[in-house]
């Protein structure tokens, strides 16, 4: 594939698209590009305040887009059901990008007692994927994409124990590395299940790459030297967008930046780091995460 480009997203009018954790960073890049090339886009995010101000830049920038807010916590089960149900009620959904997660936090439980990372990045996309996939089966040919990090490839394998444990010793930044590789285990395990059932639906995940981000910021990670070797929030996102977008795709690929150590650049194919390809324990992440959230796949 020849170098991608946001010149080279296809025509989505009439496409829904669904983006989660827009208020910052990443997913309003991504929401935005997608509003431009025509899609209905639905914005996720937990902060009312900030959502409201994120649905006026993106009508700014695209103001004949059909723009539709959803507050909802990511880190709150009944909170994603509710969100699910009013997303459901608007018709089919073609693309579902999982964006939203926190990062490096110290620990802190959910609303529903797990862990916050995973509760918030793996657990919560995991439910509300779950809970939307007859709307994104309704719409014949949907694309759901799942956000990992170049520290998914730091974590050996997921938290697969009780979620609601809160004993034993917590490090902060290996709890983050873990929620990203479930991340990827989660993208391509769906895809799996996906492609078995014969449901027209395509599981990718994207990276993307050292981005400034406001999730940086927010733990201090930013400094002189980050401009050097990473790259903008705008470009963080061509990962996202490639995977989103990008005609023909097969389940499971792995989008990235293509520069040195995938850190900055624009997008392409890229190789997931081995423990995200182990299909055993995927199944047991997917069996765990089915018993924590009540979510059941078909």
């Amino acid at each position: 594939m020849s170098t991608w480009r946001p010149t080279d997203i296809p025509d989505l009018t009439g496409k829904r698209a669904l983006v989660t954790g827009v208020t910052s960073g990443l997913g309003g890049h991504t929401v935005t590009e997608l509003a431009k090339a025509g899609a209905d886009v639905i914005l996720l995010a937990r902060n009312p305040k900030k959502l409201d101000e994120t649905v006026s830049e993106v009508i700014s920038a695209a103001p004949r887009a059909k723009v539709t807010p959803v507050v909802c916590d990511l880190a709150d089960l009944e909170s994603i059901r509710t969100a699910a149900k009013e997303v459901a009620a608007q018709g089919p959904l073609g693309i579902l990008v999982n964006n939203a997660g926190v990062m490096g936090t110290p620990r802190q439980r959910t609303k529903d007692g797990f862990e916050l990372q995973f509760g918030t990045n793996h657990l919560g996309h995991f439910a509300l994927t779950g809970l939307l996939l007859q709307t994104l089966v309704d719409s014949g040919d949907a694309r759901v994409v799942t956000l990992a990090s170049h520290m998914a490839r730091v974590a050996r394998k997921p938290p697969l124990g009780d979620p609601r444990d809160d004993s034993g010793r917590y490090e902060r930044w290996y709890a983050y590395s873990q929620s990203k590789l479930s991340n990827l285990l989660f993208a391509f395990e769906l895809d799996r299940r996906v492609t078995k059932a014969g449901l027209p639906i395509t599981s990718v995940a994207a990276h993307p790459g050292y981005a400034h981000t406001g999730l940086q910021k927010e733990v201090g990670l930013i400094d002189a030297a980050s401009g050097l070797i990473g790259q903008s929030a705008h470009m963080g996102a061509m990962p996202s967008l490639m995977a989103a977008t990008a005609p023909g795709l097969r389940g499971s690929t792995y989008i990235g930046p293509s520069g040195l150590f995938e850190n900055r650049g624009w997008p392409k194919i890229v190789k997931p780091p081995r423990p995200a390809r182990d299909e055993e324990t995927a199944r047991a992440l997917w069996e765990l995460s089915e018993d924590a959230t009540g979510v059941r796949y078909p």
